[in-house]
């Protein structure tokens, strides 16, 4: 997956470089580069942060100690 990012940079700094003037260049790079390639990877990323966050969770209980998952309200 970070193959295809770092290539798809890689096409839009090209891309960046060939514009006329440097903030045109800074602009094409952050909006069809950065900007884009950064929210695709945060959400491909999220079902592997709730996988981690769930794992912490389940390791971070004392271990002889119940986990009160039966537990009933009074």
């Amino acid at each position: 997956m970070y193959i295809v990012a770092i290539a798809w940079l890689y096409v839009t700094l090209m891309m960046a470089l060939t514009e006329p003037s440097v903030i045109g260049g800074v602009m094409t790079f952050l909006f069809y580069g950065l900007i884009p390639c950064g929210l695709l990877l945060w959400l491909l990323g999220t079902p592997q942060r709730k996988r981690n966050k769930a794992s912490s969770e389940v390791a971070e209980q004392p271990l002889g100690q119940p986990d009160r998952t039966d537990a009933k309200g009074d």
